[in-house]
């Protein structure tokens, strides 16, 4: 873990924060180059495009297929605020994308909403490797995951 990593991962936190301000949960991701350039970036549109498939990670799972070449694909990093959910994980696998850098696991997602008296997550909270075995995965950062925790609260109203 880097500076620029943990650029990458505060622009993250900037984007959960814009979904939480949306009415949706508080979840980020920016989809970076080999070299260094930021491709695309996206916030969580669950609950505003009324989709709840509309997790940043997936949406720019769709838009790396959509324009990057295969081989392209292999040597990004997607950077994001929290550990990808099951669904998110596949989609990463499937297009090919490369590493993960996360702040929150889902472990930590999954505690601090049962703390908050939050609902459940509709599917389990897998490590991201047992979905896509073989992706290079980073995280938690354990300064940037409190940051997380905050925007949680926050979602909870409290």
């Amino acid at each position: 873990m880097n500076e620029i990593d943990l650029r990458h991962l505060r622009r993250c936190l900037e984007l959960a924060a814009e979904a939480l301000e949306s009415g949706d949960d508080p979840f980020g991701s920016v989809l970076v180059a080999a070299d260094g350039t930021v491709l695309a970036e996206d916030r969580n549109r669950e609950t505003s495009a009324s989709d709840p498939t509309r997790h940043p990670e997936i949406d720019l799972a769709r838009w790396a297929a959509a324009n990057l070449p295969v081989e392209e694909r292999a040597g990004t990093t997607l950077y994001t605020s929290g550990e990808h959910c099951p669904m998110c994980s596949a989609a990463h696998g499937w297009v090919g994308l490369g590493r993960i850098v996360y702040a929150a696991s889902a472990a930590q997602f999954a505690a601090w909403r049962a703390e908050l008296g939050l609902p459940a997550s509709p599917v389990n909270a897998l490590p991201i490797q047992q979905v896509v075995p073989g992706v290079t995965v980073e995280g938690p950062v354990a300064d940037l995951a409190e940051e997380v925790r905050a925007l949680v609260r926050r979602s909870a109203g409290g």
